[in-house]
């Protein structure tokens, strides 16, 4: 029986080829995104869950409690030792700090460095404990004891092969920051891309408070500062609320009444680590949940097509139907037949569909460069996503074949024999007009998304941020010398091509940093809100071309400088009467009293999600440690070239590193580019979807209607009014779609543009674009084959009645 099954199954799908080919082709294009999508979902749910211990492990974090409320991802110092002492519940418990732009050195023995490197990211001060709670490969040294001692290092594979030249280098040196050397402890397998903990370089904990100086051992034991990332695993069965039930009284006995009430601790799940974009977290649950959506959407929409056009294909196998019941199968047998059939389709769909995800992924890699995305068509057959994609391919089966099977197998032979079918009996009119429907849906969904989101990223990239961003070269100040500064500042200033120079601590928008407490005038407590600060000397306004809207500017470069300027958001917030009134004011800030001697206008800090913050800008030169050049941008190359030279003759010892400021601006919106891309892809894919199943359905009508049509030509019909013919079924069905489709988008898409600050307006222009979009490409799907039906000669379709 199943041999007989497969046997006619081969033949069917070689007789109506055509129409096969249609659904295999909108089948596999779906199925393709389908896979991409959820191999990047399972991989980004995978992260740090890997760990043995992942499930009873938490991520300690704080919120700073003010006026407002300000998330960080980190913990005082102290914490994490006194849960591991204090609390026979912990099993574990291991700090980490996390190191940007240090430098890393590798000596030649001579007083010099044979290599330099500058690290951030993927360097982190950390504890034997991170042995513990992570899961880590050992090649070489003891984990109990490899970071128990100041001054060591664990280095992975890759960077030993980076720094060394090989992985055989326990007990080789590295200098650190040209401050301290680590001895080589231990050498760790490569840590794998599905880890936010993409830790390659880890030292010792205890070495933070060599660098700390002669006060070392106090900022080890400081609560007053949230600098450290604090991971706890429990034991055994220990409920999560005993951890979140100690951690107020931990807060009572450590800290001082006032800090009490701004810090506030809470525990999340490890899992959160990378889904949770309040503390850092780069991939939002929102977003996932998202993407699997749309996969649906877009494998549902293929299982649609392929529907569709096998229901309506259904009328030139009525006679088949027929002359099997008459000679004896059931309805059973020919569902088994159809569901045969469906199965070799869809089992071709899907290898085709694995092909095209092939083909696609090392874009989407490419695009996750960030990660270290290294997402292949083998991941499918991991544990973690087999069950889901054998699902999905039974899951198709079943919604793409049960239903023509069914529509099919209930023909009654008498009818089926004569002839008699109709479209309306084949599949129930209103299901197929339903389906359609359905079809034309998620297509102007995916418009109104892709237009929507296309204009947000547009008007980003344009936005007026209250600053210069183009031709601004920033780079390193590696040293905290006010003499070194200076020369510096003066080198630079001779090169020609450099039209001004400034020193501070980062450009006018940067990644966020806390803000801190102040008090302002004669107050004695802090402000009910705290402030952003930044750090820039006399030429800073002028370089990034910043506005006085009253006051002035600093006097001059003197290290001495006590004054600050403020941003009009920063006057609105205090109350006071006007910009006028704070100048000459008080401001206690970093511990030091300054006075205000100017108000700039607004200008953006961060990404445009985040509102206008208040400002205090300061000139202190113990922070610098960037350098901005507005440069002329007639002869870039060789003004870079010497700024190169010049640096690197004042400072040898480290290495130099130069952006310009437009460029890192756009990493803010990486996430924002890699969502448009994929969005633009999976519309051109729900297009490319719904029409095929539209060319599919008009190809059927027109052959069905041969000879209607044969007949209405006759009768005197224009070719305009045969082509209406066509038109008219699907008009008033996309009309349908548009209207579900509009209020759906509308909610969706106003609620992504919530979560920006400043953001376009959902205007009607939107869904006229998107109604204008998909009726353009539904005519020209339509209009070839309906006009070549309408130009047909009648005398060929009616000389057969």
């Amino acid at each position: 029986m199943l041999q007989n099954y497969f046997k006619i199954a081969l033949r069917n799908l070689w007789r109506y080829r055509r129409v096969n080919l249609i659904s295999i082709v909108g089948l596999s294009v779906g199925l393709a995104c389908g896979i991409v999508i959820f191999l990047l979902v399972s991989y980004l749910f995978s992260f740090d869950q890997y760990h043995s211990k992942a499930k009873r492990t938490y991520w300690i974090v704080t919120d700073i409690r003010h006026e407002n409320v300000t998330p960080t991802d980190a913990t005082p110092r102290p914490l994490g030792e006194v849960l591991r002492r204090n609390y026979p519940f912990v099993e574990s418990a291991v700090r980490l700090e996390n190191v940007f732009r240090r430098v890393v050195g590798v000596p030649d023995g001579k007083g010099r460095m044979s290599k330099k490197f500058e690290e951030s990211r993927t360097l982190c001060f950390t504890e034997p404990q991170f042995f513990d709670v992570f899961d880590v490969t050992w090649i070489a040294g003891d984990p109990k004891i490899a970071l128990s001692s100041p001054n060591t290092v664990v280095l992975s594979e890759r960077y030993a092969q980076k720094y060394f030249g090989t992985s055989q280098v326990v007990g080789r040196v590295l200098r650190f920051d040209n401050q301290v050397n680590l001895t080589v402890t231990g050498i760790i397998k490569n840590p794998p891309s599905n880890t936010k903990l993409r830790y390659e370089c880890l030292i010792s904990y205890s070495t933070l408070s060599t660098l700390s100086g002669t006060n070392g051992q106090q900022a080890m034991q400081s609560w007053d500062n949230v600098t450290t990332v604090c991971f706890v695993t429990l034991r055994e069965g220990t409920p999560l609320a005993q951890l979140t039930n100690v951690l107020p009284a931990i807060r009572q006995k450590y800290l001082r009444t006032e800090e009490a009430k701004a810090l506030d601790f809470h525990v999340l799940p490890l899992r959160d680590l990378s889904h949770n974009p309040q503390y850092g977290g780069e991939s939002p649950y929102m977003i996932l949940y998202v993407l699997i959506a749309v996969g649906l959407f877009l494998v549902g929409g293929a299982c649609i097509n392929f529907i569709n056009v096998a229901t309506a294909h259904a009328l030139k196998r009525a006679k088949e139907v027929g002359v099997r019941k008459a000679v004896g199968s059931t309805r059973w047998q020919l569902i088994g037949q159809f569901m045969t059939e469906t199965s070799l389709l869809t089992l071709v769909a899907v290898l085709l569909g694995m092909l095209l995800a092939q083909l696609g992924l090392p874009a989407l890699n490419n695009a996750l460069h960030m990660l270290n995305a290294d997402l292949s068509i083998l991941d499918l057959f991991l544990p973690r996503s087999l069950i889901w994609f054998l699902g999905l391919i039974i899951g198709v089966i079943l919604l793409a074949g049960l239903y023509p099977s069914l529509v099919l197998a209930r023909f009654k032979p008498v009818v089926a024999l004569h002839g008699r079918m109709t479209t309306q009996q084949v599949g129930g009119l209103r299901v197929r007009r339903s389906l359609v429907v359905t079809q034309f849906f998620i297509t102007q969904l995916f418009c109104i998304g892709v237009i929507v989101m296309m204009a947000q990223v547009g008007y980003m990239q344009v936005a007026n941020l209250g600053f210069q961003k183009k031709s601004i070269l920033t780079i390193p100040v590696p040293t905290d010398s006010p003499i070194k500064q200076q020369t510096l500042r003066a080198r630079l200033g001779q090169i020609p091509g450099v039209e001004d120079v400034t020193l501070g601590v980062e450009p006018p928008a940067a990644p966020h940093r806390p803000p801190l407490p102040f008090t302002f005038d004669t107050h004695t407590q802090p402000e009910k809100f705290q402030t952003r600060v930044k750090v820039g000397d006399m030429n800073y306004l002028s370089v990034f071309d910043i506005k006085l809207l009253t006051g002035r500017n600093f006097r001059n470069n003197d290290t001495t400088n006590n004054e600050v300027i403020v941003n009009e958001t920063m006057v609105k917030q205090l109350g006071v009467p006007s910009a006028n009134s704070v100048l000459g004011k008080r401001l206690n800030i970093w511990g030091a009293d300054r006075t205000v001697v100017g108000v700039v206008h607004d200008f953006y800090m961060g990404e445009l999600r985040i509102g206008l913050q208040p400002l205090v800008l300061l000139n202190y030169y113990k922070e610098n440690d960037m350098a901005a050049l507005r440069i002329d941008p007639t002869n870039v190359t060789a003004t870079m070239s010497t700024i190169d030279q010049t640096w690197n003759e004042l400072f040898p010892e480290y290495v130099f590193k130069a952006s310009f400021v437009d460029e890192q601006l756009d990493n803010f919106y990486v996430t924002e580019r890699i969502l448009l891309s994929l969005a633009q892809i999976f519309s051109l894919v729900a297009i490319l979807i719904g029409c095929l199943g539209l060319y599919g359905l008009v190809l059927f009508m027109a052959e069905t209607r041969q000879k209607e049509i044969g007949v209405r030509k006759v009768l005197g019909a224009s070719v305009q009014q045969l082509i209406w013919l066509f038109g008219r079924e699907f008009t008033w069905l996309l009309v349908i779609g548009f209207v579900l489709a509009a209020p759906v988008g509308w909610f969706l898409m106003n609620g992504w543009l919530q979560s920006y600050a400043y953001r376009i307006d959902l205007g009607w222009w939107v869904f006229a674009l998107t109604l204008a979009l998909v009726s353009g490409i539904t005519l020209l799907t339509v209009g070839r084959v309906s006009l070549r039906a309408a130009m047909a000669d009648p005398a060929k379709s009616i000389r057969t009645e």
